[in-house]
């Protein structure tokens, strides 16, 4: 049955690593929101800038996901782990598509996020580093963090540490994996938004 794996953790923590190795190890379909924000030229200089990019760019995720489900193929959610109501959302995609599920939750100090963001604008990865984050971002988010309860009813495994750090399974998975253990040969499948058209002049 086809999976939709997303992720719960803190700005910084490590969700599009973690996702981009799931990608690659499972294999699935990587949804990355960053990179449809970017990709789709979203202005993002405040919290509520955010807000309103993800919320368009999750409009046009949701039915491109959830055929995929139908289809067969497991996906990956960077996103949507953070909040009971972007779990919700989240809920409502596999339940439409019929699929399992798998949330992964990322535990990761503050300060643990934070020097791993500095790094993060400093060094520009790429396929993780979508445009600066600040401190007063990461603070203005972290308020809004809150963790599955478990009578939201979701299948969790928890990941310690900042990007492909080793996962111990919840009481509702079993065994161990680790996001390091990927399959070379195996390449990245990752949902890309269409690249933004310039309007010509007239």
């Amino acid at each position: 049955m086809a999976t939709l794996h997303f992720i719960c953790g803190k700005a910084g923590a490590g969700k599009t690593t973690l996702a981009r190795a799931l990608g690659r190890t499972l294999p699935a379909l990587v949804f990355c929101e960053d990179e449809w924000i970017a990709t789709l030229g979203f202005e993002v200089r405040t919290l509520d800038d955010f807000l309103a990019a993800s919320a368009r760019c999750r409009a046009l995720i949701a039915p491109l996901a959830t055929d995929v489900l139908r289809l067969g193929m497991s996906v990956v959610l960077d996103f949507a782990g953070n909040t009971l109501k972007g779990r919700a959302w989240v809920r409502s995609l596999f339940e439409a598509a019929n699929a399992d599920h798998l949330l992964h939750v990322i535990e990761a100090s503050d300060a643990g996020c934070l020097a791993n963001i500095r790094r993060r604008n400093d060094e520009k990865p790429a396929g993780v580093y979508f445009g600066h984050v600040s401190d007063e971002m990461f603070h203005a988010v972290t308020p809004y963090f809150a963790p599955p309860a478990p009578e939201e009813g979701f299948r969790t495994v928890v990941a310690r540490g900042h990007g492909a750090a080793s996962k111990s399974a919840s009481s509702s998975a079993s065994g161990r994996w680790k996001a390091s253990d990927q399959v070379a040969s195996s390449p990245r499948v990752s949902a890309r938004p269409p690249k933004r058209r310039s309007r010509s002049r007239s």
